[in-house]
């Protein structure tokens, strides 16, 4: 008889000194244009495993659909609630159509048979090896953008090269700040550490305040690769950060500029239906137990995404 699984933990990931810090993606592999690293970008040949719940996939969820890359590469999308068991494929449109497995554990322990982490999304999946090219999101949303835009329907210029030196440096700084921030925030189990990392979310949002004052997106008049970045962590912040995370503040609706900014990225073509805040508020609010422990899912705030930004002559 098979014992009933625990509740989801994230124990390996918290420390004696009650901060949270993130686990290393194990797969590094890139698709290169020359095939030279063993992966060539073929149409058809790669997948994508996928939670609509998580802001590390949905960055490449927004990607593939960005550059109309759905027919180059495929995608299926896991159950938004876990257990101990991980990611799973529940059917009901939470299906692997391409090896049919049960648990995206099951891709991890295919390609390595002691995988001793955490199981995560996004996953790049090779079809013709069998085997993981990359579970680091920030890697397979650039590869989207690069080395797949000759399969692109519409490529877009998410990481131009004139820029390349700025967005990685302000990459570097949201993410650690800001699209990790929340999790330290939320995970800390020391009130200190909490109101550290808190504090920092906050004067990372009031500097992003700031920038957008003087330009529509945060590099001028198109949103690139780290507008696309940030919108996943503010699009989740009032409904889940702000609430289940403790990042109580302020909410990004009371942001003179980013709240405008916020929803012109959610009306950008193809963008708003990759979000699902059913998704995302079942996830966060049923599957961490240690912060949610009735796991009452947190009405959704009072937001008008549809509301017109005005930003279009900044």
């Amino acid at each position: 008889m098979t014992q009933a699984p625990s509740p989801f933990t994230i124990a390996d990931a918290e420390h004696a000194d009650g901060s949270f810090r993130r686990q290393v993606s194990r797969f590094r592999h890139w698709v290169t244009a020359d095939g030279s690293s063993g992966f060539s970008p073929t149409s058809g040949r790669y997948h994508l495993y996928v939670a609509r719940a998580c802001p590390w996939a949905h960055r490449t969820i927004i990607g593939r659909q960005l550059m109309g890359l759905q027919d180059a590469i495929s995608i299926s999308f896991v159950d938004p609630i876990r257990d101990a068991r991980g990611w799973a494929f529940t059917g009901g449109g939470y299906e692997d159509p391409v090896n049919g497995f049960e648990f995206l554990a099951d891709a991890y322990l295919t390609v390595d048979p002691g995988y001793p982490d955490r199981v995560t999304v996004p996953v790049l999946w090779d079809r013709e090896r069998r085997t993981i090219v990359n579970n680091e999101s920030a890697e397979i949303l650039r590869m989207l953008s690069t080395v797949f835009a000759p399969l692109a329907s519409h490529p877009v210029e998410l990481y131009p090269a004139a820029r390349a030196a700025e967005i990685d440096e302000l990459n570097e700084w949201i993410y650690g700040r800001l699209n990790n921030g929340v999790y330290k925030a939320g995970f800390s189990t020391r009130q200190g550490v909490y109101e550290y990392a808190v504090k920092g979310v906050f004067a990372t949002l009031d500097e992003l305040d700031e920038r957008l004052a003087r330009s529509r997106f945060l590099f001028g008049p198109e949103p690139l690769e780290t507008d696309w970045r940030l919108f996943t962590t503010l699009v989740r912040f009032d409904a889940v950060y702000q609430i289940h995370f403790k990042c109580s503040i302020r909410k990004v609706a009371e942001y003179r500029h980013l709240w405008p900014y916020l929803r012109d990225l959610y009306q950008w073509p193809g963008v708003a239906a990759t979000v699902s805040f059913d998704e995302i508020r079942s996830h966060y609010y049923r599957t961490h137990p240690m912060i949610n422990p009735t796991g009452l899912v947190a009405a959704m705030p009072a937001l008008d995404f549809d509301e017109p930004p005005g930003r279009e002559q900044i």
